[in-house]
């Protein structure tokens, strides 16, 4: 029976214009979920409001509001695009064998132990989200091949609405939280975290920010890596550590790395997705790496393989301009030294925000503790405002926030700090 409308003439073809009368494909196609990030773009989008203040984006902005490019990477891609000796060639499915090596060591140290013993594989990929995803791939296959691993993964609470999806999309669908920040301390709660992994099964996986959390700014200090690893390794759980803004945290890749490496010096199996996106300021070229640390060299070229059978899959290639960029940097001394005083500015930058945005809060009287956003590094930090007064700011403000009150350090400037601390302010003394 036809629909209504839709019968097919003498000649097969609907009323609809549909040739045999067939029924669309995507008829039925539901809407998928939208994420908070694209719901506050559209409506600061929307906002009309000449003094509108976006403070969730994810790049590094610049004092004039900008995404940034560093002075080095722009003089670096020039001189790529007129070298006679590099010519427009695919590249291995892993990626540029030099750029994985130098990611591998800005992760573990040149001298690491696991480099020396060749368990390490590093797999280039087209930016940080692949980077879980190829490592989600990975632990289906590698944990039980026959019965197909499928979780739990462990999560922190809160954290990037992105993970939960792309562990899912490759088959993982136990995925649980473990609390991280407490609102009410300001800060992370290692007591109820460890709580939490203490009850996790055997062989689930646990995946750690190795430095500057997303979206709250909040690290854990080496004495309380120190407690988590052994329990880690007590209770026989994986650690999948993210290095999102590796050099933006502390200023420094080795400072930033210094939990990948404390878990590779114990001898522990891990994965560790990278980004060099933001460090280099690279955001159109996704740059990312996925390290992988194995127990034995053994079971090295099997993992290679089932690496380079999934990247085949799903990207087939990654991209190289960006690579050779972050190649060329960390090749030459010379440009590693400028690259790492331009980062020093933007992590001084931030942290001079934060201080300044701490004190405008004390004088004005505004209620509670503000200590928390100098302790906290990175670009992102968590205000500790409430859903109430993240809308308020938003509605009557027309400061956009991450709905747990997390906002964006960089974007906070000489010209919007005011306003954005007696927003704040407002906030917490109106009655909402």
């Amino acid at each position: 029976m036809s629909r209504p409308g839709s019968s097919p003439d003498e000649n097969g073809v609907s009323q609809n214009g549909d040739p045999g009368g067939h029924r669309p494909v995507f008829t039925n196609t539901l809407n998928a979920a939208v994420s908070p990030e694209t719901r506050l773009l559209s409506a600061f989008a929307r906002d009309t409001q000449a003094r509108k203040v976006d403070l969730a984006g994810r790049e590094y902005y610049s004092e004039e509001g900008r995404p940034f490019e560093l002075r080095l990477v722009g003089k670096i891609k020039h001189q790529l695009s007129t070298d006679p000796t590099l010519h427009p060639e695919y590249p291995s499915s892993l990626g540029l064998r030099e750029f994985t090596r130098k990611a591998t060591e800005v992760a573990l140290g040149k001298h690491s132990r696991a480099i020396v013993e060749n368990r390490v594989l590093g797999v280039q990929t087209p930016g940080f989200t692949a980077a879980v995803r190829l490592g989600a791939e990975l632990l289906r296959c590698w944990y039980d091949p026959s019965a197909g691993w499928c979780g739990p993964v462990y999560l922190s609470s809160p954290c990037d609405d992105s993970l939960t999806g792309i562990f899912q999309a490759a088959g993982i669908q136990e995925i649980r939280e473990y609390y991280y920040w407490d609102d009410k301390q300001r800060g992370i709660c290692l007591e109820r975290l460890l709580e939490d992994l203490e009850s996790a099964p055997e062989h689930s996986v646990v995946v750690l920010s190795a430095s500057a959390h997303y979206p709250t700014g909040a690290d854990l200090s080496q004495s309380q890596w120190a407690v988590i690893t052994r329990l880690i390794t007590r209770r026989r759980l994986f650690p999948f550590l993210l290095l999102p803004t590796q050099a933006l945290c502390c200023g420094d890749m080795e400072r930033d790395a210094w939990p990948v490496q404390h878990c590779a010096s114990l001898g522990m199996e891990l994965l560790c997705a990278q980004s060099f996106s933001h460090c280099f300021g690279l955001y159109g070229e996704a740059v990312g790496h996925l390290l992988c640390v194995l127990k034995q060299n053994s079971v090295l070229l099997p993992v290679r393989s089932q690496a380079d059978k999934i990247v085949r899959s799903l990207w087939a290639r990654p991209s190289v301009g960006g690579a050779h960029v972050v190649t060329t940097v960390l090749s030459n001394s010379a440009h590693l030294v400028e690259w790492q005083g331009e980062v020093k500015h933007i992590v001084e930058r931030c942290m001079l925000i934060r201080a300044i945005l701490r004190e405008k809060l004390r004088l004005l009287g505004t209620p509670g503790r503000w200590d928390h956003l100098t302790q906290q590094g990175g670009l992102f930090c968590c205000t500790g405002l409430n859903g109430e007064q993240v809308e308020f700011l938003s509605n009557r403000r027309r400061v956009y926030l991450l709905p747990g009150g997390c906002l964006n350090v960089s974007a906070i400037n000489c010209r919007n700090l005011d306003y954005i601390a007696e927003s704040i302010h407002l906030a917490l003394t109106s009655s909402l």
